[in-house]
């Protein structure tokens, strides 16, 4: 047990570095502060929003002012939303560029001040990237595209140490709810016969989830990071129940309920991970339809 102390300390611990957040030690990264990360950052953060968000969106730069002009003149309000959404992918590719554009003459030599014409430029795309993106809907339903599509402005505009620190918050926020889901699950079906076999493969899944959310793609540790999720994730989806064939109907049913309901964890569990961001509303809604399942089943749980 370690003691009490404040956000942002480093730690070794088991042989590695760990920042403290919120009451959870995430895996720690050093990272250089300076324009050329900035640019890898957001290239890596607008990769990210664009593979949660609806298809067709990821506008190449150079059809910026096409686009705009065909939302401009759009009536029709269902195709003018996608023509905004497709305007903020637009904008978000142009102000990326005019980004990498700024760090290969910094690496030439070329000094280039926060007052230059083409860097106010890049905070324009990246502030109306961030106003048109209210139209985009996400891949998944979820809420938590917002947090996402405002992450390249504020990469751009705080200083790398600074969005790295709002960095740790988000993920210690997002493992809490990942214990939060399965806890909740565990607690709801640890007695319960038909489901008391899935308990582990749960607890797998969420311990599994939390060092993918912590953990950069990029890292080496990845590779046995990754395939521990996703074969924990697989294991959850391919469990059966375990029934005798000749229960009756009504013990049939409640096992369907109840392993749909453990997968439904299961599938908010690894949108935590895939994203690295909180989702409070959809944890909460689903934290509530496990106590409504206990509540109302319980007593047949333990039969």
């Amino acid at each position: 047990m370690f003691d009490e102390t404040s956000n942002g300390t480093v730690r070794m611990i088991d042989g590695e570095e760990r920042v403290l957040y919120d009451g959870y030690w995430i895996r720690y990264y050093d990272i250089p502060d300076n324009l050329s990360y900035k640019k890898q950052l957001i290239d890596q953060l607008t990769r990210r929003v664009f593979h949660h968000t609806e298809p067709g969106i990821n506008t190449p730069s150079d059809r910026l002012n096409d686009v705009r002009k065909a939302y401009e003149a759009e009536q029709d309000p269902y195709r003018k939303r996608v023509l905004a959404a497709m305007l903020a992918g637009a904008l978000l590719n142009r102000g990326s560029e005019i980004l990498t554009h700024m760090v290969e003459l910094e690496e030439m030599g070329v000094a280039v001040s926060p007052d230059n014409e083409l860097i106010k430029e890049c905070g324009r795309c990246f502030m109306g990237a961030l106003e048109y993106g209210k139209y985009i809907r996400p891949t998944t339903g979820k809420e938590g595209l917002d947090e996402l599509w405002g992450e390249p402005f504020k990469a751009f505009t705080m200083p790398v140490k600074q969005f790295l620190a709002s960095r740790y918050i988000k993920i210690a926020q997002t493992m809490r709810e990942i214990d939060e889901i399965t806890d909740k699950l565990n607690s709801t079906f640890k007695n319960a016969k038909l489901f008391v076999h899935l308990v582990p493969n749960i607890r797998d899944l969420g311990n599994s989830a939390k060092l993918a959310t912590e953990t950069l793609r990029s890292d080496a540790r990845n590779i046995d990071i990754w395939p521990k999720f996703v074969g924990a994730s697989d294991r959850v989806f391919a469990a059966k129940l375990n029934l005798p064939k000749d229960s009756a109907k009504k013990m049939h049913a409640l096992g369907q309920r109840g392993l749909q309901l453990i997968q439904d964890g299961a599938t908010l569990v690894i949108s935590h991970a895939y994203s690295r961001i909180p989702m409070p509303k959809s944890t909460k809604d689903f934290l509530e339809r496990c106590d409504q399942f206990k509540e109302k089943y319980g007593s047949q749980l333990k039969q």
